[in-house]
């Protein structure tokens, strides 16, 4: 299947200086930190690392992690019961060579976090305490701070991190958005399919420094992404703003694939603020059902057990599309979270980060229930990677949230997603080194590119987002995905002087960002609508069930002139994604 065109670059100026690095690693969260800090160590003295980050090194998404980490860290749990409850979480997609990966090394990856300084909370006996969340059969989630894991995970990591910040070999970029790969000249396989030119560096805008639309280039033969999720995709997310999909729309147009795009995790119990909730807003941790809070709508009937014999610990997709069945029933638009009976001391020492959020916005949920309803949270599907973080692009690696690893299938379990961005971190950062040493990975001088440039206004994003809303939402259908592609084809993309009445784009953050999500947002409606099935983070209403036939992985690319190719790929350990394992 074909569909629409995308452009394969961003408009911008050329490049007003340049720089130079072994490796470029684009996001600070757990991913990108990891990377860096791995890739410190072992190039020694005579390597530089350059870690670039959109916000302030402390703003990636893994500091609003609330829940914690998964991994089997107690006598009585194993790796193989982390592995099945992962595969079932993922439906009948998940890479199960991949999970294996995660949950064999995933101990090993959390004691070394421990070794870093990370103070997980202990149980009386000194033992870190840990907890169960929805789609685990035992307790193995870690936590930090109660409910302030992610930030824990964060201090630990930039703590390291400030200790070699001054270090020559290592060079950190704040307040940066990195705009699209540079490439050398694309090759052919011995099957004549052509490969995507190898990775030479990148373009960037270091925000607040020069000219609104001021463009640098830094020259590396690796690239490292770790840029996150695509939540602004949508109206409504827990993501932080910085969430535009740049790393996926970045590979996207460098030629790399993606895959299980349509996948997308909404979370059950995000705090309903009225009808007009936009931006980042609190979720309310799975942990807290975990911890044995119900879900009831706003007749006070608890649903959950009917709809699933684990009930409130059902996977996140089961728990979402029931809230969503329940509003319709009730005619609401929003259900409530009953964590009353869990008492009032409990609560506030267990959950300090959510108690004092829901204190913010007038809420005491040692006596209130507390509304909610799902929003996007997290993003199962990105960039295709192998077991070693690699692209079908040489020298471009992805790692955390904007990498398909294929652990995730068709949703994420709870709390492996800090972990993945642990271990196979760990592994891209081996195998940058690897490249570099062997000459595998070399200096590259980057070809211009020739072809057609896109721009989208800022003020289109709105748009965007209703179309998003509208089609790959929580529940989907083929009108309303068809419709969606229509809104997103109907954006402006080009840029330059528009015709009366069309706003103007000019190359800049807000216009470059929008571009990502106008990207994305297509990729995502077109996925979405090839898969004629229900599964995970998929629901259709006039697909409203499982289909062997749809056990693939859909992925998506752009060919030579950028239109949009979906193929499916079954679901094996996909080692050819370009590069072998």
């Amino acid at each position: 299947m074909t569909g629409p065109v995308l452009a394969r670059r961003l408009e911008a100026p050329q490049p007003g200086w340049t720089a130079h690095a072994d490796v470029v690693v684009v996001g600070s969260g757990i991913a990108g930190l990891t990377a860096a800090l791995e890739l410190r160590s072992r190039l020694g003295e005579s390597g530089r690392v350059l870690l670039v980050t959109k916000g302030e090194l402390s703003s990636g998404s893994t500091v609003w992690a609330q829940g914690g980490i998964a991994a089997a860290l107690d006598p009585t749990d194993s790796p193989q019961a982390h592995l099945e409850d992962t595969l079932v979480a993922g439906v009948g997609v998940c890479d199960r060579t991949a999970v294996e990966v995660l949950v064999t090394e995933g101990p090993d990856r959390v004691r070394e976090l421990v070794a870093l300084g990370a103070r997980f909370d202990r149980a009386p006996g000194g033992d870190i305490a840990l907890t169960r969340e929805g789609g685990h059969h035992a307790d193995r989630i870690a936590h930090a701070g109660g409910d302030a894991t992610g930030a824990e995970i964060s201090r630990a990591l930039l703590a390291q991190l400030d200790a070699v910040v001054s270090d020559p070999g290592i060079d950190v970029i704040e307040h940066a958005l990195v705009l699209d790969l540079l490439q050398g000249e694309p090759t052919r396989d011995a099957d004549g399919n052509e490969v995507p030119g190898a990775v030479a560096g990148v373009t960037l805008h270091v925000i607040g420094e020069g000219q609104r639309d001021g463009v640098g280039a830094v020259l590396a033969p690796a690239v490292v992404l770790a840029t996150g999720g695509i939540g602004q995709v949508y109206r409504s997310s827990t993501n932080p703003v910085q969430a535009t999909g740049d790393g996926d729309a970045l590979a996207l147009r460098a030629g790399a694939v993606l895959g299980d795009v349509e996948f997308v995790q909404f979370h059950p119990t995000v705090l309903w603020l009225g009808s007009g909730m936009r931006g980042q807003l609190p979720l309310i941790s799975e942990a807290v059902r975990g911890e044995g809070a119900w879900l009831v709508d706003i007749d006070g009937v608890r649903f959950m057990p009917d709809v699933h014999p684990m009930a409130e610990l059902a996977p996140r997709d089961v728990v979402a599309h029931a809230i969503v069945e329940r509003l319709k029933v009730t005619d609401a638009n929003h259900v409530f979270l009953d964590a009353r009976h869990l008492g009032a001391d409990f609560l506030r020492e267990r959950f300090p980060t959510i108690t004092d959020r829901l204190a913010e916005h007038g809420i005491d949920w040692t006596t209130d229930l507390v509304p909610v309803a799902p929003a996007q949270h997290y993003h199962s599907g990105g960039v295709v990677t192998d077991l070693h973080g690699r692209t079908n692009v040489p020298g471009l690696y992805a790692v955390g949230e904007v990498a398909c690893t294929g652990v995730h299938g068709a949703n994420r379990l709870a709390s492996n997603s800090l972990l993945e961005g642990l271990v196979f971190a760990h592994r891209a950062a081996a195998d940058v080194v690897d490249g570099l040493r062997s000459g595998r990975l070399a200096p590259l001088e980057p070809v211009e590119y020739e072809g057609p440039v896109a721009l989208v206004p800022a003020a289109m994003r709105s748009r965007i987002q209703r179309a998003a809303a509208f089609g790959p939402g929580v529940v989907r259908s083929r009108d309303g995905l068809v419709e969606s592609l229509d809104r997103l084809g109907a954006v402006p993309i080009d840029g330059g002087p528009r015709p009366a009445g069309v706003v103007d784009a000019h190359p800049q953050v807000a216009e470059w960002e929008t571009t990502n999500l106008h990207q994305l947002a297509t990729v995502l409606a077109v996925t979405a609508l090839e898969r004629t099935e229900s599964r995970g983070g998929h629901f259709r209403t006039d697909f409203p069930e499982q289909d062997d036939a749809w056990r693939v992985r859909v992925e998506v690319r752009l060919d030579t002139e950028g239109r949009v190719v979906v193929e499916h790929r079954d679901v094996v350990r996909a080692d050819a994604v370009g590069q072998g394992v």
